[in-house]
């Protein structure tokens, strides 16, 4: 295992488009799917991109100066692309795919070409460009006004949620002003990582997002109904993963004290886990958290273990809020699937670094 996170960073380094068709240079492949009806179509998108530059950027100085300067290539590769995504008035916030002009659901043969299927900029990969492109000051301050004028309550208020969350004053997952509110643990995660990082003041609608994470976990709700607690991410590792990370990272004192039951619940999940992939996650999280889960041998695995793992998905029905259209939208007929071989190993480096970590390993040994 020598040489393992060296590998990893390399083969994630030669995934990275040169600027091949569909991909411009900078942005790693992506894919959205459904084996149930057949669909596949290559996806011009910044999720997977900006999600793993925060990821290699967290990881960089645990890694070789070889390592690293690598990562800073692919870093500045990827960040050269934010322009592309960003909103289409000027606005510092970002959307999923390139807005000038709106170009949803590329390389598709039909949802693009309705006005019905753009998507506003959103809260999640909005998150990830700050994490990774060094804002001043008076922008991140701006964000967290931004983010205040779309939560709960202050222009609409969310009906696709359990009852008792519904006066939350959380933030929603889209910007827009006609956008719907969405509460998503694992995007309130992403965003309250980003307000930590930056230590930006804390209001109610931090701690009502805080709230609605902790509620999900104490209640069980994120392990028998994933699908509610996250339309984006809506699978129990996923959650623990996304939480895991944030609780981690800066403690927040509303988390604290279901520290105790999500290490139980994540050991417990592991156990009963098949997928290798789900099991990095897991893996992962519990090493976060202080715990000594049992080594996976990453250093086995190859895209065969990726077959079927999906990180993200978009919920065709979740925009809806008609009860019998809502109860329809969990089933999977109704989901678009995203994948990114290049993401899945970046999450195996992740994993590596932390279980190097957790043995002692010197920072940069690689070992």
């Amino acid at each position: 295992m020598s040489n393992l996170l060296t590998t990893l960073i390399q083969n994630i380094a030669g995934l990275q488009s040169r600027g091949q068709r569909y991909f411009p240079a900078g942005l790693f492949p992506a894919y959205r799917t459904n084996r149930l009806v057949g669909y596949h179509r290559p996806d011009t998108t910044l999720f997977f991109s900006g999600i793993m530059a925060f990821t290699l950027q967290s990881l960089r100085p645990r890694l070789s100066t070889e390592s690293q300067a690598l990562i800073d290539e692919i870093i500045e590769k990827i960040t050269a692309n934010y322009p592309d995504f960003q909103n289409k008035d000027g606005l510092k916030t970002y959307n999923f795919w390139r807005t000038k002009p709106s170009r949803h659901f590329p390389n598709g043969y039909l949802f693009r070409h309705f006005e019905h299927f753009r998507i506003p900029d959103d809260v999640d990969d909005t998150a990830f460009v700050y994490l990774t492109s060094q804002p001043s000051r008076p922008e991140v301050l701006w964000l967290k006004e931004k983010l205040a004028l779309h939560a709960n309550g202050t222009k609409l208020w969310i009906r696709n949620t359990y009852p008792e969350y519904r006066t939350l004053r959380a933030y929603s997952t889209w910007f827009g002003k006609n956008m719907y509110v969405e509460f998503d643990a694992c995007v309130l995660s992403n965003i309250l990582y980003c307000i930590y990082e930056y230590q930006l003041p804390l209001n109610q609608h931090d701690t009502d997002s805080l709230a609605y994470i902790r509620s999900v976990i104490e209640t069980d709700r994120y392990r028998t109904e994933p699908f509610r607690c996250a339309h984006q991410y809506p699978r129990t590792p996923l959650i623990i993963y996304h939480v895991a990370r944030l609780l981690a990272a800066h403690r927040p004192p509303e988390l604290l004290g279901i520290q105790e039951k999500l290490i139980a619940d994540t050991e417990e999940v592991l156990h009963q886990s098949t997928h290798p992939m789900d099991r990095v996650l897991l893996s992962t999280s519990l090493l976060r958290l202080g715990q000594r889960p049992p080594r996976l041998a990453v250093e086995h695995y190859t895209d065969k273990d990726f077959s079927g793992f999906y990180f993200f998905i978009a919920g065709l029905l979740t925009a809806y809020e008609h009860p019998l259209l809502y109860r329809l939208a969990i089933w999977p007929v109704f989901h678009m699937y995203w994948e990114c071989p290049a993401h899945n190993w970046a999450l195996l480096a992740e994993y590596e670094v932390l279980w190097q970590q957790a043995q002692g390993t010197s920072p940069g040994a690689e070992l």
